[in-house]
């Protein structure tokens, strides 16, 4: 099963999405901040982030304001890091098709698409702030 992550308005039409995987790989993505970027201690840095559930539910608009500069502080800290396996076949075969060569440790995480998923958390998050709606995990 997929974790998809999403910003409707008011009248339920969808204004941003991200296919971000199987919540399995949501959590790799966690894990890995929680190493790096949070030496060991969950939500020490990124509360936003790893204090939630990935099961149903959202972070609110000011929720994802703070998820933002999180998101900013883990591409500073994995940028630093060498590239990991991947830990899915999907994986595997996106960044063949995508043309994806890890060069850091950032690098290794994207969307279904093949897009940057910091980059993608963080324009949804924009979203979510300027239209003043909830990210809404499904």
């Amino acid at each position: 099963m997929g974790l998809y992550l999403c910003v409707f308005d008011d009248t339920g039409d969808e204004l941003e999405g991200v296919e971000v995987g199987s919540y399995g790989d949501f959590n790799f993505f966690r894990d890995a901040v929680i190493a790096k970027v949070e030496k060991g201690n969950a939500g020490t840095l990124c509360p936003v982030l790893n204090n939630h559930s990935d099961s149903d539910g959202e972070w609110t608009c000011e929720e994802a304001l703070r998820l933002i500069a999180e998101l900013g502080l883990i591409a500073e800290v994995m940028r630093q890091y060498p590239p990991i396996e991947f830990n899915s076949e999907w994986k595997k075969q996106a960044a063949k098709t995508f043309g994806i060569n890890p060069g850091t440790l950032l690098d290794c995480f994207f969307d279904i698409d093949g897009e940057p998923l910091v980059e993608r958390l963080g324009q949804l998050a924009k979203v979510s702030t300027f239209c003043r709606q909830p990210i809404l995990f499904q």
